[in-house]
């Protein structure tokens, strides 16, 4: 019956030892990896508070009232340009902010308000994107700070290896192994994650502007209306 259980407890316990917690794995790394990883979730923390603040400010901008360019048609027909101009700064979105600056150019030539809409449209553009441009390079860094680890720890184990004056012990090169592996692994998932954020955002980003274009060309079809 002891003979049983000694045959039992190694089992038990080389299950044990196979078991590795992200945390375990990222200590184990030497503060090489650990730096590499820090470095990376600060990076993963940037590219998901941007992806969020993003997000909000395109879905917030592109709720525009079905009826807005309606009542603009009723108040420039009606010849209440102030009151277009209140009714534009009222609503304070994208597209309001272009029909504005048109509104406020009526009586000038077409071209001229063509001109003052494209270069409001361009501002507008700008502040949509917004530290999107961000994303895009924690995309393309991560990964490369990730492999950047990775060489790190090939260095360590084969200064290891050197050091060990040909007795090669896995234990002795475990640091950085974990060190190539988990900062690989860390790089790969944060780039991926920002690169997934960034194209999302883009795509939002140029539903607004579809629409902020499709507003312009409808308010100067409405300027050159016959009166």
């Amino acid at each position: 019956m002891i003979q049983n259980q000694e045959e039992v407890l190694p089992v038990v316990e080389a299950s044990q030892e196979k078991t590795l917690s992200i945390f375990q794995l990222i200590m184990d790394g030497g503060l090489g990896g650990q730096i590499i990883m820090g470095i990376l979730f600060i990076l993963l923390v940037m590219a998901v508070y941007i992806y969020i603040e993003r997000f909000l400010a395109i879905k917030a901008a592109n709720k525009v009232d079905k009826n807005f360019m309606n009542q603009i048609k009723e108040q420039i027909s009606a010849g209440n340009i102030d009151a277009a101009k209140m009714l534009c700064a009222k609503v304070d979105l994208p597209v309001a902010n272009l029909i504005e600056k048109g509104v406020s150019r009526i009586g000038k030539p077409l071209e001229d308000i063509n001109t003052a809409i494209e270069n409001a449209g361009k501002l507008e553009i700008y502040k949509l994107e917004k530290n999107v441009s961000v994303l895009a390079t924690i995309s393309g860094a991560a990964p490369m700070i990730g492999f950047l680890g990775t060489v790190i720890g090939m260095i360590v184990s084969i200064h290891e290896i050197a050091n060990a004056g040909g007795q090669i012990d896995i234990k002795m090169l475990s640091d950085g192994l974990y060190t190539a592996m988990t900062t690989t692994v860390g790089g790969l998932i944060v780039g991926i994650i920002s690169y997934i954020a960034y194209n999302h955002i883009v795509a939002k980003t140029d539903k607004v502007v579809y629409k902020m274009e499709a507003t312009s060309v409808e308010f100067l079809d409405l300027l050159n209306e016959p009166v």
